[in-house]
């Protein structure tokens, strides 16, 4: 018996100050909204990203971890910068390719002996 009037006069005291609380801490108003905090170390708009800047890249914490939108407009950042990056290998590893076969049939054809110089 003691037991339930232990519960009984807690949870009074519970609701008592849970009515207090919404019903009296209206009076100075809502609470100004907070600036949403940003990137600290942003990755360079000047230029391409080095790996420097991945390395001191550091998002800032919200309430469930980071800030989603920041790490989706880093990350979506660094992906357009990578597929740059390997679009302009695949370009210069074709016209090196283009160029070594240049090469390759100049040296035939110098080497192929005429036939003048046989007789």
């Amino acid at each position: 018996m003691v037991m339930f009037l232990f519960l009984v006069i807690a949870l009074a005291v519970v609701v008592a100050a849970v009515t207090l609380a919404v019903v009296g801490g209206g009076d100075s108003g809502p609470l100004p909204e907070a600036a949403p905090e940003r990137v600290r170390d942003a990755l360079p708009e000047d230029r391409p990203v080095a790996r420097g800047d991945v390395e001191h890249l550091r998002f800032p914490l919200v309430a469930r971890g980071y800030g989603m939108a920041e790490v989706d407009d880093a990350l979506g950042r660094l992906g357009a910068e990578l597929a740059e990056r390997d679009a302009r290998i695949a370009d210069l590893e074709s016209a090196l390719a283009g160029a070594r076969d240049a090469v390759a049939h100049q040296h035939v054809a110098m080497d192929k002996p005429s036939g003048r110089e046989h007789q």
